[in-house]
Parts: structure tokens; C-alpha cells; sequence
């Protein structure tokens, strides 16, 4: 007698594996096809051979690209730039740096950012004197606010300026809050909701509900902007929460931020309003958003992004160009360090090369899997004769570059694969020789709070350190 229970078990398992196994071969078949850097690609099809289903599970949350997505349409993103182009052409002829001209250039080609003259900076290295400037700049808001922020918590220093810019909108100006979805994941909706309902436009990016959830939950907004009035302009490493003021738990949440005067500003206000139109789908060009500017100082200034589409990774090549353009000195900042191969033999070069190139890492950080991968390159960065620093005195979150007195970099992109294939991130480039002498003076004091790494003493760390070291390192480009 024909057992068709049996017969209907073994047919389903056979459909299974063939279904299981197909969708396997074919994720693999996509990644290899889809033509990504080689080591990302062996990465991915390494995990899902030998963790199918984990692998699977974290390729369709985290794994497909978006590079060749647009967000805006050539025409809109033309007219959005129609005002800070004008502006740019109508400024005094003014002498670029001829050591970064071709750095300008390419910011210029691959990133439409414009080389403004005649800005101010003021850099800020603890949140509580940041938290203040903002504060009082948020109050002396007469037409508009906008607030780009990848945190903004539910806490002592979010209910702050969640109340200034409530009062504001309450006073008719126009605010605008746009937050990482991620980012503010466990913060309250009626947080939100309690702005909304005082005017402010609040808007998530890139919200994560499922069946979204699966295409979106990879690319993060991970910018800080803040414009007011289109006149005054914040950029940096800092979000909006207490621990950014009060520090954290093993000491003081270092961090480094700059305030901006001046025509740069257009180049925050058009980063901003392109988010917008990502999420709101209404493109803002009024003369309004961007009033004329004087010259308010010195500093040439280009704002640049970076984000998980178009066809460039802006950043990451304007980093590479830099290390190349150093002469005496390149000095970096970054709690992350998961290079890509191209910056690594970058950094690696410039050192063998000459130039003395410092890089410094948390001691301790907020992850300790990505803390764990950070070390894992430690070795190659030594081995060429980059000096490598571990920060002591409480986490250092700050993202600055500096080199040779000329160039200096301070904005939310971390020296990793995430800020660089993954996250929406903004940089200020500064052009000055009194802005990046004072990121080196700061740069020398939290030396001074430092533990230096010798090669010496760096082999005589645990086996199982290294081991752990060694494993996160294989997942460096998934992290």
C-alpha cells in the first residue's frame, strides 16, 4: 500500500532544499555579479556558505546596494543648486591652496560641492560649550531652523532643544527636524509627536517598519547638520544627548564640532534640503534658504557628502587624495578604524614615504565588536611606521583629519566601511592655515592623553585578543 504521508514528507523536503538551496546560489550569483569590492563580495559569499541561514537573514537586511539608486532627479538637484552656484560664481576671484587644488577639484566634480572664501570657523571639542552656541543660535532664529541628526535623545540635552524649537515654531519659524530612524529607534513617538503638534516638521529618514524594513535598515543618515536662518551653520561629530555633555561611564565623551559663518553655509543648507526632499519629496529653493552672505573671515570651506548611492564614494576618495597630497604631517582622529584596503595602503605610503602620520583610537569604546576590528589593522598601521595612540581619558568620538597646516577635516564620517559604503555622512574641508594649526595644537593636547602603541608591545597582548581581533576583522566590510 502506497504511503502518501511519506511520500508528500519527502516531496516537501525536496522542495525545501531546492527552494533553501536555490535562494542561496542566487544571493551568491547576485553579490558576485553586482561586482563590489572583492573583499566585501568573498565576505559575503564566506558567511553564507557557511552560515546559510544567518548569512541570508543578514544579506537581505544589511547587504544590497544601493549605489545606483538616485535620490533626486538631475533637474531638481540642478535648480537646488541654482542659488549656492550663483553665489560661488559672484564671489571675488580668490587663490585656492595650489597643494589641494586637485582635491578641490575633484569635490568639485564627483560631489558638486563649491570652494566658498570668507567663512569663520569655531571649533568645539566638548558638548556642554556646543550645546550652549547652539542654544543661543536656535533662540535668535528669525525665519527658519533646520536640524539634521543621526540621535537625538529623549534626555535632559533633547528635551532642550526639543523645547526651543518648539517655542520657535510656536513664533512662526519655520523648523524642520529631520532624524534617523535607527538612530532614535527606542525614542518614544510621542517625543516627536509633542514637536509636531507645536509646529515643528519633524520627519524620520529612511523609517524602518516592516516590510520596509528589509531595504532600509543599512543605510543610515548619519549627518549632523544644523542651519539657521541660512546664516549660521553647525557640522561635526556630536548628536543630541546627554552622554555627549556628561561623558561616560569610564570618563569624558570627547568629541570635535564646528560652527560656521559665511558662504559654506549655502553648502550645509543644500545637504540639508536635498535630505528633505529625500523624505518630504518637496524640493525648498527660495532665495530665503539662502541670503546673501558677507565675508565674516578667513577659512575656505567646502562642504562635502558622502552617501550609499551615485556612482562615487566622495569621501573616502577625497581622504585617499589628501594622504597623498601630505608633505610633513597627517593626523587623524576616529573612534572606528575598519579601513578599506585603499586608505590602509594609503596611510601605509605616506608613512613609509616620510610623512609622519598619527592616528588615534579610543582606548576603550562604546562597541566592542567594532573595538575588536579597530585593533585588528593596528599591526599593519605600525608595521609601515604610522604612531598610533589609544585615547585614555573617555571615549574619543571625534572625527578629524588635519595635515601639514594647511588642510583639516572635521565632520560624522568615521575611518570605516560603514561611513563609507553605507551611511549618508558630511564633512566641512578647511582650507586654513589658523584653523588647522589649532585642530594640531588640539590634536598634541589629547596626545598628552594618550597611551602610545609600539610594535614591540603591541605582539604581548593576549592570544585570545588576537583571535578575537582576527575573527571580527573577517567581517570588517559587513559591520
Amino acid at each position: 500500500m502506497i504511503d502518501w504521508g511519506t511520500i508528500a514528507n519527502e516531496v516537501a523536503v525536496l522542495l525545501f532544499n531546492i527552494l533553501y538551496f536555490g535562494a542561496i546560489i542566487g544571493t551568491i550569483a547576485i553579490i558576485i555579479l553586482d561586482n563590489r569590492n572583492p573583499v566585501k563580495t568573498l565576505s559575503w559569499v564566506l558567511v553564507l556558505m557557511f552560515l546559510p541561514v544567518v548569512g541570508l537573514v543578514l544579506y537581505i537586511f544589511f547587504g544590497r546596494s544601493r549605489r545606483k539608486v538616485r535620490i533626486i532627479s538631475k533637474k531638481s538637484y540642478n535648480h537646488l543648486l541654482k542659488k549656492p552656484m550663483a553665489e560661488y560664481l559672484s564671489q571675488e576671484v580668490c587663490a585656492l591652496p595650489h597643494n589641494y587644488s586637485r582635491l578641490i577639484s575633484l569635490f568639485q566634480q564627483t560631489n558638486q560641492a563649491f570652494p566658498f572664501d570668507g567663512n569663520r570657523v569655531e571649533v568645539f571639542t566638548e558638548g556642554a560649550s556646543l550645546l550652549q552656541s547652539l542654544l543661543r543660535e536656535l533662540q535668535q532664529a528669525k525665519h527658519h531652523i533646520h536640524l539634521e541628526t543621526y540621535i537625538i535623545e529623549d534626555d535632559a540635552v533633547g528635551r532642550l532643544v526639543r523645547d526651543v524649537l518648539m517655542e520657535k515654531a510656536r513664533a512662526g519659524v519655520e523648523v524642520r527636524l529631520l532624524f534617523d530612524d535607527v538612530g532614535c529607534w527606542h525614542v518614544s513617538h510621542r517625543f516627536f509627536e509633542e514637536m509636531r503638534e507645536a509646529g515643528v516638521d519633524a520627519r524620520s529618514f529612511l523609517r524602518v517598519r516592516f516590510p520596509a524594513f528589509t531595504s532600509s535598515v543599512n543605510y543610515r543618515n548619519h549627518r549632523k547638520i544644523v542651519v539657521v536662518d541660512g546664516r549660521v551653520g553647525f557640522v561635526g561629530g556630536m548628536n543630541l544627548a546627554e552622554r555627549y555633555v556628561r561623558g561616560c561611564s569610564w570618563g569624558i565623551w570627547r568629541d570635535t564640532h564646528l560652527m560656521l559663518t559665511g558662504k559654506a553655509v549655502h553648502g550645509l543648507q543644500t545637504a540639508f534640503l536635498l535630505d528633505w526632499y529625500f523624505v518630504d519629496h518637496t524640493l525648498l529653493t527660495s532665495v530665503c534658504y539662502f541670503p546673501r552672505l558677507e565675508v565674516t573671515g578667513s577659512s575656505l570651506v567646502q562642504i562635502v557628502t558622502g552617501e550609499p548611492v551615485g556612482p562615487w564614494k566622495e569621501i573616502m576618495q577625497g581622504i585617499l587624495t589628501a594622504i597623498a597630497s601630505a608633505k610633513k604631517y597627517f593626523y587623524i582622529q576616529t573612534p572606528y578604524f575598519l579601513p578599506t584596503e585603499s586608505v590602509m595602503l594609503a596611510l601605509q605610503t605616506a608613512a613609509l614615504s616620510g610623512v609622519d602620520v598619527r592616528l588615534m583610537l579610543p582606548m576603550r569604546a562604546d562597541s566592542r565588536l567594532t573595538h575588536f576590528g579597530s585593533c585588528s589593522y593596528v599591526a599593519d598601521a605600525l608595521q609601515a611606521g604610522v604612531k598610533v595612540y589609544f585615547y585614555k581619558k573617555g571615549f574619543l568620538h571625534s572625527k578629524l583629519m588635519v595635515s601639514d597646516d594647511e588642510l583639516s577635516s572635521v565632520g560624522s564620517t568615521n575611518l570605516d566601511f560603514r561611513s563609507f559604503e553605507h551611511n549618508f555622512e558630511v564633512n566641512a574641508f578647511v582650507y586654513d592655515e589658523a584653523t588647522a594649526r589649532q585642530l594640531r595644537e588640539i590634536f598634541q593636547r589629547d596626545q598628552r592623553d594618550c597611551v602610545q602603541v609600539f610594535p614591540k608591545n603591541w605582539k604581548k597582548r593576549p592570544w585570545y585578543w588576537k583571535v578575537a581581533e582576527s575573527v571580527v576583522r573577517l567581517l570588517a566590510p559587513l559591520l
